[in-house]
């Protein structure tokens, strides 16, 4: 089997680690499809041989499936086309929003995969199949030996990871970073991670402000393994950091209240940072039993469960729709690359 891991946003890189890492073990033919702004970012660990530098060259390596872990794969680049997901974000709606370019959706756990199957038997031209989220590997498998050593972070210091996602009817930034100015204290040490696309306005500011580091790396993976509380809203990073079993506060989610301390006003943020600290373990069972809906398998072998699901698997035989208007899209659209990346 030959596969082609497309990847068009940076932040989407440690979805594809564990991936490249499992069929560099193997007899698998691989290569990479990727934005210019992922070329600039492209793992050391990862072989630029392997990358195609065209339409051309990805249509004669003949993949049999094209990996994409974001919302659009070019059409005309032969392989069935898988959806892995870039994110858990299960309260969106916009992350069950069928867009007509995948034969094929991997899902993380059975809240994703019911709704799916729904969407199936509605269009009917796609296959679903429950496989868990690739990065979930990448995080479970982090070495994290002398990590604050690595970070230069200080052994002494509480570690509170401030990491909202970027929508504007979503987001918490605008909200809580005043107050955080506010009430943070001596013995912490606060890291603020900004979604790519967060309000560029916004990340100036805090960048400006004393007291933050903000966290320029495309992934927040070492970061989540040292915070010791983290701080979000209805970013797919709480689930995330759920892996790792630590405490979470939430401003205003709109799912699932309890697998965290919920606040809807900044100033209940300082009382639930004590409480978050004091009593780690206060909803660990929330916690487990909220990731067992949205991705259960938590046993470091996804992306290889994923791969050898994909190779025995049946597609359905009706075609996918013409999709005119979004194909349209992708034969004009000049920001995921620009014919060659030499």
């Amino acid at each position: 089997m030959k596969y082609i891991f497309y990847i068009a946003k940076i932040y989407s890189i440690p979805i594809y680690k564990p991936l490249v890492e499992y069929v560099n073990n193997s007899e698998i033919e691989y290569r990479f499809y990727i934005s210019e702004k992922v070329a600039k970012h492209f793992p050391a660990e990862w072989e630029k041989s392997k990358i195609l530098y065209n339409l051309k060259e990805a249509k004669e390596f003949q993949a049999d499936f094209v990996l994409v872990s974001g919302n659009f794969v070019d059409f005309r680049i032969p392989g069935v086309k898988v959806q892995l997901f870039h994110g858990l974000g299960v309260e969106k709606p916009v992350h069950y929003k069928i867009r007509h370019f995948f034969d094929v959706y991997c899902t993380s756990g059975p809240i994703v995969t019911k709704k799916f199957q729904e969407l199936q038997k509605r269009y009917k031209y796609f296959s679903v199949v429950e496989t868990g989220w690739p990065k979930v590997d990448h995080i479970l498998n982090f070495d994290t030996k002398n990590l604050r050593d690595r970070f230069n972070i200080p052994q002494n210091k509480k570690i509170i990871l401030f990491a909202p996602t970027h929508s504007r009817k979503m987001q918490s930034a605008e909200a809580l970073l005043p107050t955080i100015s506010q009430i943070k204290k001596e013995d912490e040490l606060w890291l603020l991670k900004f979604h790519e696309l967060m309000d560029k306005e916004l990340v100036a500011k805090a960048k400006q402000a004393a007291g933050f580091r903000v966290i320029e790396d495309y992934d927040i993976t070492p970061y989540l393994h040292l915070a010791d509380l983290l701080i979000s809203d209805t970013s797919s990073v709480i689930y995330e950091f759920m892996l790792l079993d630590k405490p979470i506060i939430t401003y205003r989610t709109l799912c699932w209240e309890d697998k965290g301390i919920n606040i809807s006003q900044p100033a209940e943020l300082r009382p639930a940072i004590k409480r978050s600290l004091a009593k780690p373990e206060e909803l660990k069972n929330n916690r487990k039993k909220y990731l067992q809906q949205v991705n259960p398998r938590q046993d470091g072998k996804i992306s290889e469960n994923l791969i050898k699901i994909l190779e025995t698997i049946e597609l359905p035989k009706k075609k996918k729709p013409l999709n005119l208007v979004r194909k349209m899209q992708i034969l004009y659209h000049d920001k995921f690359r620009k014919g060659y990346l030499r």
